[in-house]
């Protein structure tokens, strides 16, 4: 076996083992964390928070800059991934998409590598947890928990495989990193500001 089936077999056993440990209130919950309102009460916060520490100039930067960021990530991981690999979604597939357990009867496009959700969670997290990290101890963690939790939904849900989300994290964090040390270079944002 090969190293492409062999992570293939992984990627399975993995989407197994997380979609098969279902239940109804499980299924509530990551239904409702997939939805994109899950995310508003968090974008209130950074925006508040950004505010209180850069100051509204900075804070604008940041999320324009954010903004910039989930929309490349959003458009790579359609046009130089999906569109690209055309790897079937787990709920696609046929040849497993009769033994997986889906929430609402909801099945996700015809592609899923990479996983949107990740990259764009991941933007978001990465970005706002590098200009948190130093003023509040632990944000960039708590923000890769919060996406990795919205990665763990969509496993969950049965609509990507794990290396969907995981390659979706990766070019979401490459962004927003990217997007970051642009920023940092061109001395956009006020330190001293507040």
């Amino acid at each position: 076996m090969g190293l492409i089936e062999k992570i293939e077999q992984i990627d399975r056993q993995l989407l197994f083992a997380i979609n098969d440990a279902n239940s109804p209130l499980f299924d509530t919950i990551m239904w409702w964390v997939s939805k994109p309102a899950f995310g508003i009460p968090f974008y209130l916060l950074f925006v508040f928070l950004l505010y209180k520490y850069f100051g509204w100039k900075s804070a604008l930067i940041i999320v324009l800059s954010t903004g910039a960021a989930v929309g490349l990530a959003d458009l790579s991981a359609k046009y130089l991934f999906k569109e690209m690999f055309e790897r079937f979604r787990p709920s696609q597939n046929f040849e497993i998409k009769e033994q997986l357990h889906y929430v609402n009867n909801y099945h996700g496009g015809m592609y899923g590598f990479v996983s949107s959700h990740a990259a764009n969670m991941f933007s978001i997290a990465m970005l706002i947890g590098l200009w948190l990290k130093k003023k509040i101890k632990y944000s960039l963690h708590f923000l890769l928990i919060w996406a990795a939790l919205i990665g763990y939904s969509r496993i969950y849900l049965g609509v990507h495989y794990p290396t969907d989300v995981l390659c979706g994290a990766l070019l979401g964090m490459l962004i927003a990193f990217l997007m970051y040390m642009v920023i940092i270079k061109a001395k956009l944002i006020n330190f001293s500001a507040k």
